[in-house]
């Protein structure tokens, strides 16, 4: 079995190439693994190992259609996790979101046709929903996407759908929540927070704090995506959720209690345009089709999160001072 992973050097697609060559997925513990990384801002070479025998790594661009023909052919199924997914920089600047998401997208499947590759998942968010008052969105609940970087997802699921409709590639979507763990880059809410924490620089919260988001430990989210590669139908949607809701707020002041601060860190800056107030995902047909259930609970999921942060100041430090941290502060 040869995989190939876009993205591999980013934060849930190093985590899924790390516990594939770990041999944590069962029956692929022999399966060779490419991974396609442009290596931006947001990928790490340090997060894959430096060598293994069942690894190659490929620095280049999804957008680059002769680089993923002459890569693609040997690969009996791709992992498609690349993309710019920060919200924020998306509401600056839209472009590159657009590109990366969904030319770069079109690009792979047109590559992955055109080479047979057997089998694809496309790694989507929950986000292309848009916001949820009550109640949580199924598979079948209508795109309303709410900020350039959403839009730019659903466009790439559209587009994987059509691939899957005309060419009849063989493509799964999974839409996820709010992901964190190890290795995730400190613009985001759990690592911006912590690694603030642990320099006592004060904590950039949106607003009152309200939003609610669902959070999905990335080891389970990982698990998920690979019992889609194995036994999920091609052309479905798979809504991928932890089932724990809580909000901004709540989030930070645990972060607070965890790394010995108070409430006085925390200074709520000018809330995010179009901010989206709730996400929830109803993720009853992948538990029901395929047996998926988190593992790793959210007390235990913060508490070993903040002690990775706190052990590897070498790998983090570089990345959050380099200088393209990029804006805002949280999901």
């Amino acid at each position: 079995m040869r995989l190939l992973v876009t993205g591999g050097a980013g934060f849930i697609g190093s985590h899924y190439v790390r516990t594939l060559l770990d041999g944590g997925y069962p029956g692929y513990e022999d399966a060779r693994v490419t991974v396609v990384d442009s290596l931006s801002y947001a990928g790490n070479r340090d997060n894959l190992p430096d060598r293994h025998p069942r690894l190659e790594f490929v620095r280049g661009d999804i957008c680059d259609l002769p680089l993923l023909l002459e890569v693609l052919p040997g690969h009996d199924a791709v992992v498609h996790f690349a993309a710019e997914s920060h919200v924020d920089r998306s509401v600056e600047s839209a472009s590159v979101f657009i590109r990366t998401n969904v030319g770069g997208t079109e690009t792979l499947l047109a590559a992955c046709v055109e080479t047979g590759v057997e089998r694809v998942v496309h790694v989507s968010t929950d986000e292309v929903y848009g916001s949820i008052e009550q109640g949580s969105w199924t598979e079948e609940w209508p795109l309303l996407p709410n900020s350039p970087y959403a839009a730019s997802k659903a466009g790439a699921d559209l587009v994987a759908r059509s691939y899957w409709r005309t060419h009849r590639l063989p493509v799964s979507i999974t839409r996820c929540s709010n992901n964190y763990g190890p290795h995730q880059h400190p613009e985001k809410l759990f690592p911006l927070f912590i690694t603030n924490l642990l320099e006592g620089t004060p904590l950039p919260l949106y607003g009152d704090g309200r939003n609610i988001r669902e959070w999905l430990h990335v080891d389970d989210h990982c698990r998920a995506v690979q019992l889609v590669l194995e036994g999920g139908r091609p052309g479905e949607i798979y809504n991928v959720g932890g089932g724990e809701e809580l909000s901004n707020l709540t989030v930070t002041r645990r972060l607070l209690e965890l790394c010995g601060a108070d409430s006085s860190m925390i200074r709520p800056v000018a809330d995010r345009k179009g901010h989206d107030l709730r996400y929830s995902l109803d993720s009853g047909k992948i538990r029901e089709e395929l047996g998926f259930v988190p593992a790793i609970g959210f007390e235990r999921g913060i508490a070993e999160t903040v002690e990775w942060y706190r052990a590897n100041p070498q790998w983090w430090k570089p990345v959050k001072h380099r200088g393209d941290g990029g804006p805002g502060a949280v999901s």
